[in-house]
């Protein structure tokens, strides 16, 4: 069995670099070792020619050919250990860092670019620029209205996360994010912020009371009749 986790980070030409963890496991996870014949050197091998073997057909569209888009040459396969250069702690601290590492890294902006803005007057650099550019020109073309690719053109064209792992590799997204809930909760309890109640009990803390409602059409209609006044604005309140 096979668990990965996988970041990935824009590369100061615009073009998104992944950075992958692969595990090797038993079958009942990480709690079990993998078979003896499944190696760290027969996972490396199986890497490496994922990479030269997977490829994606584009479609021609308006004036673009079709292309076939492939990994590139640069893949770097090493081997993570408890010991010496790459080890688990680095490894983490290496990937959590491009949490905070988005496409404005690359000279591009930090929103979706609205339909008005002119290109030429917003602060990007011009790679970025000529990027953000071939987004609008593609996204408007019919063949790829699918990629979104207008939506995302602040992000050159890459919508995808930041971060995706498989389920088995550590612990989901929803129980980390549970788990943020409930610390700033207890947190605000324990200064005041918040009070502290039973599970089953309901704080009103405010209400509304119906003070009554203006002249229907007909009711202004009759009152003007009656005082000989304007005919009063049927959505008035009293009160």
């Amino acid at each position: 069995m096979i668990s990965f986790a996988k970041v990935a980070e824009y590369q100061r030409r615009g073009v998104v670099h992944f950075h992958a963890v692969i595990r090797l496991e038993g079958p009942d996870g990480p709690t079990s070792p993998p078979p003896a014949w499944a190696t760290v050197d027969v996972l490396a091998d199986a890497v490496r020619h994922a990479a030269s073997a997977v490829a994606v057909t584009v479609p021609a569209a308006g004036d673009e050919p079709a292309r076939v888009l492939r990994w590139g040459a640069q893949l770097d396969v090493r081997r993570i250990a408890m010991g010496g250069d790459l080890t688990e702690q680095a490894v983490a601290g290496y990937i959590a860092k491009y949490a905070t590492k988005a496409a404005e890294c690359t000279g591009t902006l930090d929103r979706r670019i609205n339909p008005l803005d002119d290109l030429d007057a917003l602060p990007l650099r011009e790679h970025a620029r000529r990027l953000i550019a071939a987004c609008l020109r593609l996204g408007a073309l019919e063949e790829l209205a699918d990629l979104r690719l207008v939506q995302w053109a602040h992000m050159l064209g890459f919508r995808g996360h930041f971060s995706t792992k498989s389920r088995r590799y550590s612990t989901t997204l929803g129980d980390l994010r549970a788990a943020r809930a409930d610390h700033m909760r207890d947190e605000q309890i324990s200064t005041g912020r918040l009070p502290l109640f039973e599970e089953d009990t309901v704080l009103v803390i405010a209400h509304w009371e119906y003070a009554g409602q203006g002249y229907s059409a007909g009711d202004a209609l009759l009152a003007a009749t009656l005082t000989g006044n304007p005919v009063p604005d049927p959505r008035g309140i009293h009160e």
